[in-house]
């Protein structure tokens, strides 16, 4: 049995959590730590897990160890777990903007280590999740991190002076995403449609144009796809053109620019 540990259990490592109960994986496997004992008792009753309080308990039993705290917590909690860890766990940091060998000053020598940066879809099964690792982290291990990922959406090895470009484009992008959808339901609302209605109508057609660009990856780029409805004259070509007038594409191409500037810090 390998126990899959977790130091923190806010929106991201629950909706890992829930991903992989939802997807087979054994509560009892899991166990997890978080200073608010009411939501951490809640969330091991609905996931049948072990829940502790005790930071330094979930590193003792762990062989994988998730540590998903906020970025300026990461360093004090690596040291107190440091002289608790196996040197055969595999500690995998969620925190964005913290590299391999910041994490490396705060642990044993040669403890493996791997990166990851998954996404709040992870709770539907739908994540996207980067992984780099340092040079103690076997292949055998990696691919034991890497199923566990696998097990709540898709998994992409990236290296990691790519990482913060990653977290951009797929560990922020559901919240550009959320808003473009509500916009567009905003739109069709002021139109007459009901927001409800207007946002299951939106958010489908978003589903499912992600779909058609993952099944042509190989064949064409999003770009092809675009000229293939937009007629000449048509309506799709007018919104369009009115969306990059009001700045669409450089709005985005900002966004991911803020995004990575901000990891960097």
């Amino acid at each position: 049995m390998t126990v899959l540990g977790f130091i923190g259990a806010g929106s991201m490592a629950s909706a890992i959590m829930h991903g992989l109960v939802s997807s087979g994986t054994a509560g009892g496997d899991i166990i997890f730590s978080r200073r608010n004992a009411d939501a951490g008792n809640q969330l091991a009753t609905d996931l049948h897990a072990r829940f502790t309080t005790d930071n330094s308990e979930v590193a003792t039993v762990s062989h994988i160890l998730v540590l998903a705290v906020k970025p300026y917590l990461v360093a004090s909690i690596l040291d107190e777990i440091s002289s608790h860890l196996s040197p055969d766990t595999i500690v995998v940091s969620v925190a964005a903007g913290i590299s391999l060998t910041d994490l490396a000053e705060h642990l044993p020598a040669s403890q493996p280590i791997m990166r990851a940066m998954p996404n709040v879809n992870a709770h539907i099964g739908q994540s996207m999740t980067g992984l780099c690792a340092n040079k103690y982290v076997t292949e055998s291990a990696a691919c034991q991190v890497r199923r566990m990922f696998e097990a709540i959406g898709q998994v992409a090895d990236i290296p990691e002076e790519l990482f913060s470009a990653f977290s951009a484009i797929a560990g922020c992008s559901p919240a550009w995403t959320y808003t473009y959808i509500d916009a567009l339901a905003r739109a069709a609302l002021a139109e007459g449609m009901t927001k409800r209605e207007a946002v299951r109508c939106a958010a489908q057609a978003v589903l499912g144009s992600a779909q058609m660009v993952l099944d042509a990856l190989d064949t064409s780029v999003p770009a092809e796809l675009v000229d293939r409805v937009t007629s000449p004259g048509g309506t799709t070509i007018a919104g369009l053109l009115a969306m990059e007038d009001a700045g669409f594409s450089p709005a985005v191409i900002a966004g991911v620019r803020a995004a990575v500037a901000r990891d960097k810090e």
